[in-house]
């Protein structure tokens, strides 16, 4: 899923789902599926909401095999501002994770993020992220995408663009009270523009699990180039998997 940013939330679309689908392979069972649901007071992505600032409901479900392979689908409604009649975002990603030692993981995925009502706007991006106890890095590389109407972006001959590069980490600790911290940031360096787009963000989220009532999250993000929505983004989620 994308933003599990109640996880994306605490993403951190990194890509929790990555991580849960793994975590999930190490079941008894070869094969498991899991499902999962939550609400989002603002849908943050890579710093910038998806949602004009609304709430959001998001769904998926994963398939994860105890080699480390999985797959799966993640849904939310967005709303990218006046003008644009996209509703909602469909995610369908595959990948790999593994873990070397108690210390240390890694994980491969390919994502495809597609917006079935947009025009134009769907794109792929192959990822790679590795864990070291408390600390995640990681990148995602553009090989795919529609931006026909992207500012500066060159009339090529099939009007695609590729070689975005995101690059992103986090901090997780443990906290009393059966609390988490989640510390994130990551730089978007995009091919076009010659850098008149690119932007660096940070954010930080506390979360704590509920049992059967799911997690839970409080969040703050924040962009920092004035060339894009420089406001604090304080939002609150919850999120249950099945």
């Amino acid at each position: 899923m994308k933003p599990t940013h109640i996880g994306t939330a605490l993403a951190v679309g990194t890509l929790v789902m990555s991580a849960g689908a793994f975590q999930a392979a190490m079941a008894e069972d070869p094969h498991s599926i899991s499902a999962n649901i939550g609400v989002v007071s603002n849908y943050i992505w890579r710093g910038q909401t998806q949602t004009d600032n609304q709430p959001a409901v998001q769904g998926g479900l994963d398939y994860a095999h105890q080699s480390g392979f999985y797959a799966g689908t993640w849904l939310s409604n967005v709303d990218f501002g006046e003008g644009n009649e996209t509703n909602y975002e469909l995610d369908l990603y595959t990948g790999f994770g593994g873990s070397i030692n108690d210390d240390f993981s890694y994980d491969l995925n390919l994502i495809y993020y597609a917006y079935p009502d947009g025009r134009d706007s769907d794109f792929s991006e192959l990822g790679a992220s590795a864990t070291y106890k408390w600390l995640t890095a990681g990148i995602a590389y553009t090989f795919y995408g529609q931006a026909d109407d992207a500012p500066g972006v060159a009339n090529t001959e099939a009007n695609y663009i590729q070689g975005d590069l995101y690059y992103h980490a986090a901090l997780d600790f443990d906290l009393p009270y059966e609390l988490g911290l989640n510390l994130h940031g990551g730089y978007y360096d995009f091919r076009y523009n010659d850098g008149g787009n690119d932007y660096g963000h940070w954010g930080a989220s506390i979360s704590r699990e509920a049992g059967d009532f799911g997690t839970f999250s409080f969040n703050y993000d924040q962009i920092g180039r004035d060339t894009y929505d420089e406001d604090p983004k304080l939002w609150i989620g919850w999120n249950k998997e099945f």
